[in-house]
């Protein structure tokens, strides 16, 4: 269980409530989905599935697109935020191993 996504990573959104919910159109989030912006996942069908933390990312780069930020700008900013976190992230997994730190 400890390996199970949290809701908020659970992709399980469909583009058109990921529509509503941004006030994004769908060809707007498919063209982020181009610039490898978000990556939602692919039903049996082919149909996008998107999750609540796709729909915080595509809030966070409208409102830096309506301050004037490029794309690849916020491609930049995420790439260096994700590094970031896989860093951190390895440091944890080094420490509790290190010291024998358990999840529960």
């Amino acid at each position: 269980m400890d390996n199970e996504p949290s809701y908020k990573d659970k992709k399980v959104i469909s583009i058109g409530v990921v529509s509503e919910l941004t006030g994004l159109t769908e060809r707007k989030i498919r063209y982020y989905e181009e610039k490898n912006l978000i990556f939602p996942q692919r039903s049996n069908r082919g149909y996008r599935k998107y999750s609540f933390s796709d729909v915080e990312r595509l809030m966070d780069i409208a409102d830096q697109r309506e301050e004037g930020v490029t794309t690849k700008e916020i491609k930049h900013d995420l790439t260096i935020k994700e590094k970031k976190e896989a860093k951190q992230k390895m440091i944890k997994g080094q420490l509790n191993a290190r010291f024998g730190i358990q999840k529960k």
